[in-house]
C-alpha cells in the first residue's frame, strides 16, 4: 500500500490530467459515478482540512493586509471584472453566469501544494484558500444574484445556507478527526491521506464529465469553444491577479495569480439546484480541463517567471 500511495502522490499531476479524458472516454462510468459528486466534494474538503497547516494559517493571519487584499480580489474583484468582460460577448445566459460564478469561487484546495511545486508562497496560498473557502458561502450566492442574474429554483439565502452547511460540516468533521487521530498519526499517515485525496479527485473528474461526451458528439464545435474559453478564463484570471499584485513582489503576485485562476467550482456544483441552467454544470465540467492540465504544462513557465529579474 505504501508503494501505491507513493505512485499516486508522486505522479498526481498526470493522474489528474488523465482522469478528465477518462471521463470523456468512459461516459457510462461517468454516469455511474455522477451521484457520488456531492459526497466526493465533501470528503475532499475534509481531507484537505486534515492536511492543513493551521499554525501557518494563524501566523499569516497576524499580518492581514496582504491576505485581505488577495481575498478581496479572489471573491469580489474577480467576479466583477469577469462580469464586465463577458457582458459584450453575446454568450448564453448560462455560460455568462457560469463564468462569473467560476470567478466568484474560492481557490481549489490543492493550491498550496501547487504553490510548493512551483516555488511560490505556499503560506499565502494556504491562508487565502482557507479564508476564501470559509467566506465564499456569503459572497458567491450574491454574485449569482447581482452579477450573474442567474435564476435559481431556491432563494439566495438557501444557497448561502447550503454552501455554509457544506463548508462548516467539512471543517467540523476535520477538526473532530484531527482531535481523534492526533498530530503524530496525522503526520505518519500524511502520504496515505494525500493518496486518498488524489483518488477522490480522480473520481470527481470522471464523474463531472457525465453528459459531456454526448454534448461533444452533438455539438463538437461549441463544446471545444467552451473548453478553449475555460482555458482563456483560467489564464486570464491568473494574469490579472498577478498583474494587480505585482507591486507586492514577483513571488507573491504569481501566488495570487495562481489561486485566483484555479477556482473551486465543485463547491457550487455540489449545492446548486438541479433546475439550474444546463450550461452552468456543462461549463463547470469543461472548466476542469485547465485546472487539471495547466499545472503540469505551466510548471516551467512559472519557474521561469519567478526566477527572472
Amino acid at each position: 500500500m505504501e508503494r501505491v500511495a507513493h505512485i499516486l502522490v508522486a505522479h498526481s499531476r498526470w493522474w489528474l490530467a488523465g482522469s478528465v479524458f477518462a471521463g470523456l472516454a468512459l461516459p457510462e462510468l461517468a454516469t455511474t459515478l455522477r451521484p457520488l459528486l456531492p459526497p466526493a466534494v465533501a470528503v475532499l474538503l475534509v481531507l484537505s482540512m486534515l492536511r492543513m497547516d493551521w499554525a501557518a494559517v494563524l501566523d499569516y493571519a497576524r499580518r492581514p493586509a496582504r491576505m485581505g487584499l488577495a481575498l478581496a480580489w479572489v471573491l469580489v474583484g474577480a467576479p466583477v471584472v469577469m462580469a464586465a468582460v463577458v457582458a459584450p460577448l453575446g454568450l448564453s445566459d448560462g455560460l455568462r453566469a457560469a463564468l462569473i460564478l467560476m470567478a466568484a469561487s474560492a481557490p481549489i484546495m490543492s493550491s498550496p501544494a501547487l504553490a510548493v511545486l512551483l516555488g511560490l508562497d505556499a503560506s499565502l496560498a494556504l491562508v487565502v484558500v482557507v479564508a476564501a473557502t470559509l467566506t465564499m458561502p456569503f459572497t458567491a450566492p450574491w454574485a449569482a444574484d447581482l452579477l450573474a442574474h442567474l435564476p435559481l429554483a431556491i432563494p439566495t439565502w438557501e444557497l448561502t445556507a447550503r454552501l455554509a452547511g457544506l463548508v462548516a460540516g467539512s471543517v467540523a468533521a476535520a477538526l473532530v478527526l484531527r482531535r481523534l487521530i492526533g498530530r503524530a498519526r496525522l503526520v505518519a499517515w500524511g502520504r496515505g491521506i494525500d493518496a486518498a485525496s488524489v483518488l477522490f479527485l480522480v473520481l470527481f473528474a470522471i464523474a463531472i464529465m457525465d453528459g459531456v461526451t454526448a454534448e461533444l458528439i452533438a455539438d463538437p464545435a461549441r463544446t471545444l469553444l467552451i473548453i478553449l474559453g475555460s482555458f482563456a478564463a483560467n489564464l486570464g484570471l491568473q494574469a490579472a491577479g498577478a498583474a494587480l499584485f505585482w507591486w507586492t513582489g514577483r513571488r507573491a503576485a504569481l501566488t495570487v495569480g495562481l489561486v485566483g485562476g484555479n477556482c473551486n467550482m465543485a463547491l457550487l456544483l455540489a449545492v446548486l439546484p438541479a433546475e439550474v441552467h444546463p450550461d452552468v454544470p456543462l461549463y463547470f465540467a469543461l472548466g476542469q480541463f485547465p485546472i487539471y492540465i495547466l499545472p503540469a504544462v505551466l510548471t516551467p513557465l512559472y519557474r521561469r517567471l519567478r526566477l527572472q529579474g
